[in-house]
């Protein structure tokens, strides 16, 4: 099984950059590219939390499961 972090597809939305994000929600800009990248392995709910209220977004907008197949395949619009 694979999360998928969407956090891109909510700052391209947003236009916002990552580094407006980062200080908005009080991390460091590349501890923020580890999680848009993917490359994290674990998420804080204060975090997430923070994520949600700076993009006026749900967690479910932000991370998705997918099945380890399909992690290569772009994701439908």
């Amino acid at each position: 099984m694979a999360i998928v972090v969407d956090i891109d597809v909510m700052l391209a939305r947003r236009k916002m950059s990552v580094g407006e994000l980062a200080g908005r929600v009080g991390i460091t800009p590349a501890n923020l590219a580890v999680l848009k990248n993917g490359r994290a392995k674990a998420v804080r709910f204060a975090t997430l939390a923070a994520l949600c209220e700076v993009l006026e977004c749900q967690p479910g907008d932000l991370l998705r499961w997918e099945a380890e197949d399909a992690v290569d395949e772009p994701a439908p619009s």
